[in-house]
């Protein structure tokens, strides 16, 4: 009887003990991220699908944004530099309210980047340091393998390769609809969504309803997959479910478990 209590204790407890977190994992190879900094970096990836961009735009930009903020989205920093990339307002990169999200600077980067003659052929320290003219460019240099694993895991090379996780007291009310918009601003227009759920702004979302959103290959799956498990937090999404695995928000520790109804056509968020 104690030895059933206290797993039955265990259990109860167990959400609660992993705190909060992500990782990007691909092989053997791991980084962990806050739940900010795993948002952020899908979000990069996302704008990179909508201007249909090569996996190296990505590393590129992943080993700048390391670099520059931690990818962290920062009010402020050296002299008038914001957001993840620390664009200056004063050089011309845009307003600071434009600067401090992060799909708008994401993709004022990559418009920056795609201008420099021959970027994918460069070193990657070499083609952030062009767009971003910082004091010392070698910096980059040392953010490239981290860059090179959050671009396989968010591009959707790695399959299943995002899990995050909270605890219940941090789970949110869900926001289904508000998390759909927002995941079309990042991709963009082709991403197409359906299911019986609401699709309007601030419509209601029951938890007994779902979207779908149609993909056409699984890397572009996986890429929204993980777009939806790093905002689930802030958007109160409880399930996501693609190419035979699931993962949920109340068991998100766990990563992606296996689901043998999951579709390969759709990713289904709950």
């Amino acid at each position: 009887m104690l030895g059933v209590g206290g797993y039955i204790a265990f259990d109860r407890a167990r959400p609660y003990l992993h705190g909060s977190g992500c990782e990007a994992a691909a092989g053997t190879s791991k980084m962990p991220l806050d739940l900010d900094q795993a948002a952020n970096a899908s979000t990069i990836s996302a704008v990179a699908f909508r201007k249909q961009l090569p996996e190296r735009a990505a590393v590129i930009a992943y080993a700048t944004a390391i670099q520059e903020s931690h990818i962290r989205n920062l009010a402020s920093g050296d002299r008038d530099s914001v957001g993840m990339f620390q664009q200056r307002p004063s050089q011309g990169w845009g307003t600071p309210a434009k600067l401090r999200d992060p799909v708008q600077s994401t993709s004022k980067f990559f418009d920056a980047l795609v201008k420099v003659k021959d970027y994918l052929d460069r070193d990657v320290h070499d083609a952030a340091q062009r767009v971003q003219h910082s004091a010392d460019g070698r910096a980059y240099a040392q953010h490239e393998p981290d860059g090179k694993l959050l671009a396989q895991v968010f591009t959707g090379r790695q399959p299943a390769g995002a899990r995050c996780w909270y605890p219940p007291n941090k789970q949110t009310e869900s926001r289904r609809p508000d998390a759909l918009r927002e995941m079309r601003r990042a991709f963009g227009p082709r991403l197409q969504v359906d299911g019986p759920g609401p699709l309007s702004a601030g419509a209601p979302s029951r938890s007994d309803s779902w979207n779908g959103v149609k993909v056409t290959n699984p890397r572009g799956g996986w890429a929204v997959a993980a777009w939806a498990v790093t905002h689930a937090q802030v958007y109160g999404l409880k399930e996501v479910r693609f190419a035979g695995r699931r993962w949920q928000s109340k068991a998100g520790h766990d990563g992606w478990t296996t689901d043998k109804n999951a579709p390969t056509n759709h990713v289904i968020i709950h």
